[in-house]
């Protein structure tokens, strides 16, 4: 759009709080900009001593304008956040994060359950966090069964079905985890108070938590029960342990957010603290990608709205390095000069600082930069139901031409990504014929048995292309290295994408569009890729040759296309002349059945 162009509209741009839409000739959102008055700061765009490249490559872009008017800038600073993370516009700051956070949600039912979730279902149930790390909520969800008793069955326990006794208590009953309400052992009343304790604890408030439960080893006591009192003690050293681990700022500081900012050229890095009850509960440091030569102040103030909407903070002070444009009730934003406040934004700085050479050593040692993969391989984990992360993942498959030429290949992929300098192929040497299974002993057995000599680690994670049988074949070869446990073997069938775990009869069925399944179909390529080149390569170099090109006269090329005709050397010994002469030509066809024949006749 012209400035001409823009004259002629400008007219009708009101002069109120609001916000502004670019569109291009094509209708794409390539812009989404908030402003007090947004005719005047439509029209700053069209200005002539405009330098910037970028400010003028989007004006030059802009076929269209559209704007919403809002009652106050606050409303306008909400709304620009919002469409930006919905579109992502390109000449937007772009949040170089777009993770699916986990949380830990209190399911609204009776005797609510308590689990990880990354789905927020709108069922009335109370959802804790988000957090950045899966690992951490599980540490949370493990630490809060040591020391509160709560249910993790999926049993429907309305009144009726407790009243009518259709419940047994379990183990975890026996163990000391659940307080039995499937059973009416334990109260409505009993259990809320549980989930409250609970609440305080997540929540990084373990006072009123330890206080808790010295009231109740004190009745304990009191009431003789010396074993249930000792029990309650251990829970109260386990939290006074966990408080002393955790990483403590100042206890009167209550709760805020703190933001640092590091910007180099077009990349600008923001960490975020969630501090609660004094206790830094989050960290999280996000990469942003800027096109219009946003200011520091624009970078922060986005950032700042972005994070604390995706952690869903209430916070009612932000620690800041320098002001910024928030327009939000009720939130004061603090420029600290010394103090605790202080020494928490210089922590904050600290960690942006760390994730911006942790950038730049990855890059160096060419590792992965982001967390992306991490992820896919820790729902790998969960979904595989995997002891340890699976870092280290080796694939197998047998190849082979028409039933012919029989080799094996193996790839490696190490923190989700392909370590091709891992990568082996087999000739099979001990196996006669085309026997897959053999093959894949053969392959599985001499690479580990390689390990075991280099004293190399093990993959956490083995995949077998082929289904059961090799999957059978491969554990056979495991089982007489005895290293049987070092590792996980799954097998993959071919046509149905089932995996099947050593021994067991039902396979896992992963959901088709799932990062797991994708991970699993992309390392799967590989290995077919890598196998067919090799096998392609050594038949082009005529390294295999068979019986057919031992007949005087009759080439590779010759033997090749009987082959595929056929299948099988043992096929073409069996066929008539005629059929021979249909194929290849009389003169070749009798050197093949001449040379046959007479085999047979001289007793071969």
């Amino acid at each position: 759009m012209t400035t001409k162009e823009f004259q002629h509209i400008a007219a009708s741009i009101p002069q109120q709080p609001g916000i502004y839409k670019y569109y291009s000739a094509t209708n794409e959102l390539i812009y989404v900009g908030k402003a007090k008055n947004i005719r005047k700061r439509v029209g700053s765009y069209f200005n002539k001593s405009i330098t910037s490249y970028k400010t003028n490559e989007l004006v030059r872009r802009i076929n269209r304008i559209e704007f919403t008017l809002v009652n106050s800038e606050q409303d306008a600073f909400l709304l620009e956040n919002s469409l930006i993370k919905e579109f992502q516009p390109i000449f937007n700051i772009n949040l170089k994060d777009d993770k699916s956070y986990p949380f830990i949600v209190i399911k609204n039912e009776p005797f609510p359950r308590v689990f990880l979730t990354r789905k927020r279902i709108e069922d009335g149930s109370q959802y804790l966090g988000p957090y950045t790390s899966v690992k951490k909520v599980r540490e949370l969800i493990e630490f809060t069964r040591h020391t509160i008793p709560l249910r993790n069955c999926s049993l429907n326990l309305t009144q009726k079905n407790i009243e009518q006794k259709k419940f047994k208590i379990c183990l975890e009953y026996h163990l000391g985890n659940c307080k039995g309400p499937c059973e009416g052992l334990q109260t409505k009343e009993d259990y809320a108070e549980s989930i409250d304790q609970l609440k305080n604890l997540l929540r990084g408030n373990l006072s009123p938590v330890i206080r808790h439960f010295k009231e109740e080893m004190k009745t304990h006591a009191a009431n003789l029960a010396f074993e249930k009192a000792e029990i309650t003690k251990k829970k109260i050293e386990y939290l006074e342990n966990y408080q002393s681990k955790s990483v403590i700022t100042n206890i009167k500081a209550g709760d805020l957010d703190v933001f640092a900012l590091r910007k180099e050229k077009d990349i600008a890095f923001v960490n975020f603290l969630m501090i609660r009850n004094g206790t830094i509960v989050q960290t999280q440091t996000n990469k942003l990608e800027t096109h219009l030569d946003e200011t520091e102040e624009e970078i922060l103030s986005f950032s700042v709205a972005q994070l604390r909407t995706s952690f869903d903070s209430n916070a009612p002070e932000i620690v800041v390095p320098f002001p910024i444009d928030y327009p939000q009730d009720q939130i004061t934003i603090t420029i600290p000069k010394g103090g605790d406040k202080k020494k928490l934004l210089e922590l904050s700085e600290k960690n942006v600082d760390y994730f911006i050479e942790e950038l730049k050593n990855k890059e160096r040692l060419k590792l992965p930069a982001n967390t992306d993969q991490i992820k896919i391989l820790e729902r790998l984990q969960a979904d595989l139901q995997l002891p340890e992360l699976p870092d280290h993942i080796e694939c197998f498959d047998n190849s082979n031409f028409q039933g012919s030429y029989p080799v094996s290949a193996m790839v490696c992929f190490k923190n989700g990504v392909p370590s091709k300098k891992d990568y082996l192929h087999f000739n099979v040497k001990t196996v006669e014929g085309i026997n897959d299974f053999a093959s894949m002993k053969e392959a599985v057995s001499r690479r580990y048995r390689r390990l075991i000599e280099e004293s190399q680690p093990f993959p956490r994670l083995v995949i077998i292309d082929g289904g059961k049988g090799q999957l059978g074949a491969a554990s056979e070869a495991i089982d007489e290295l005895g290293i049987a446990g070092k590792t996980t073997l799954v097998g993959l069938a071919k046509n149905e994408e089932e995996l099947f775990f050593v021994g067991d009869k039902e396979s896992l069925k992963l959901p088709y569009n799932s990062d797991s399944l994708k991970l699993i179909r992309r390392i799967r390529d590989e290995v077919h890729r890598f196998g067919i080149t090799f096998h392609r390569n050594k038949r082009s170099k005529g390294t295999f040759k068979n019986e057919l090109e031992d007949i005087t006269g009759i080439g590779k090329t010759t033997a090749d296309i009987l082959l595929k005709e056929y299948k099988s050397v043992k096929k073409i010994r069996e066929l008539p002349i005629e059929e021979l002469e249909n194929t290849v030509g009389k003169a070749k066809a009798l050197l093949v059945f001449n040379y046959f024949n007479n085999q047979q006749e001289e007793g071969y």
